[in-house]
């Protein structure tokens, strides 16, 4: 089929040229606004549909085939067919509307997951085909210290990193093992700061849990440890020894303690001490020879000579629960 063109003079052809080059601009500054826009989320006016309902009208009033086409259309519009709300269900009839994701919806009906209020920022999280507010999606998602209930900062290298307890989980951030932050001597987790802990006066601390069943002078301990013997006697391993056990203050321990102080690591509380007597001595290995002016030859070897009454007296450290 050919296409054959009326004839025109040379004034309304340029006024058709001036009027479409008008009209490329148009689009072309509308398409440059509407690009600025995130991928996914851009707002869609009646303006939009009117424009494409005019380039349509346009095109199908020629008798000739147009010198060219533009590229790009900014919205496609089909007279036949309407547009559903995914949030309402119901039709977008008129005024702003939102597409993402291939779906349309009304302003308010596009809801952050979370939360369920409207999301209006131009960025949000997306969580398959869930939508959030970055800060709803950062609330569920990343890990909050379990000491300051903050988020948990990043590394030099961008990752997040975290201390966590092996027996109770206790995520933390690491700065904390080094900020004079109180640590239960008992179970070892770090104090909170909206659960404080009981101070024993000797630079310990014990958290709420532990309190309940601590055991704080010397005569609380006895039936636990009568206990204990009837224990190991039921095991045919009875103590036929009566040992003493005493519960003491930290500084009974602070020999056994200061080893501790050596390493940049917390150290096991040292919790208790046994206390023996005992004497060395020095026997003769092997009987010496005779040489020269004397004896020569000889060799010794340390021997220990242990009491019957191996063990004096048992100290535990007080306030350790039962």
């Amino acid at each position: 089929m050919v296409w054959r063109a009326p004839a025109r003079s040379m004034d309304d052809n340029s006024r058709t040229n001036k009027e479409k080059e008008e009209l490329d601009r148009a689009i072309a500054l509308s398409l440059a606004e509407d690009l600025k826009r995130p991928k996914g989320y851009r707002w869609r006016t009646d303006q939009d549909e009117d424009l494409a309902r005019s380039l349509q009208d346009n095109s199908n009033s020629s008798s000739y085939p147009p010198k060219y086409a533009p590229s790009y259309a900014p919205w496609e519009y089909n007279p036949n067919s309407y547009r559903k709300c995914s949030g309402c269900n119901k039709d977008i009839v008129s005024g702003n509307y939102l597409g993402c994701m291939g779906t349309f919806f009304h302003p308010e009906c596009f809801l952050c997951r979370a939360c369920g209020v409207p999301i209006t920022e131009y960025e949000f999280s997306l969580s398959g085909n869930n939508t959030y507010h970055k800060s709803c999606f950062k609330e569920m998602t990343h890990p909050k210290c379990e000491v300051c209930h903050q988020f948990i900062p990043t590394n030099g290298a961008g990752l997040i990193e975290y201390r966590c307890h092996p027996f109770w989980s206790q995520k933390y951030c690491p700065a904390h093992e080094n900020d004079n932050t109180k640590r239960c001597c008992s179970c070892e987790r770090l104090e909170s700061r909206n659960a404080r802990y009981m101070s024993l006066g000797d630079g310990r601390s014990l958290c709420l849990e532990c309190m309940e069943s601590a055991i704080m002078d010397t005569g609380d301990c006895q039936p636990l440890y009568h206990s204990i013997r009837d224990y190991y006697e039921g095991m045919n391993m009875k103590i036929d020894q009566q040992v003493p056990m005493l519960l003491v203050e930290r500084h009974a321990l602070n020999e056994a303690i200061e080893g501790e102080k050596h390493g940049l690591h917390h150290m096991p509380e040292t919790r208790g001490l046994c206390l023996s007597e005992e004497q060395t001595v020095t026997s003769i290995l092997r009987r010496p020879k005779i040489g020269g002016r004397g004896l020569i030859g000889i060799r010794t070897h340390p021997q220990k000579l242990i009491r019957r009454c191996e063990v004096t007296a048992i100290l535990v450290i007080y306030g350790l629960p039962r």
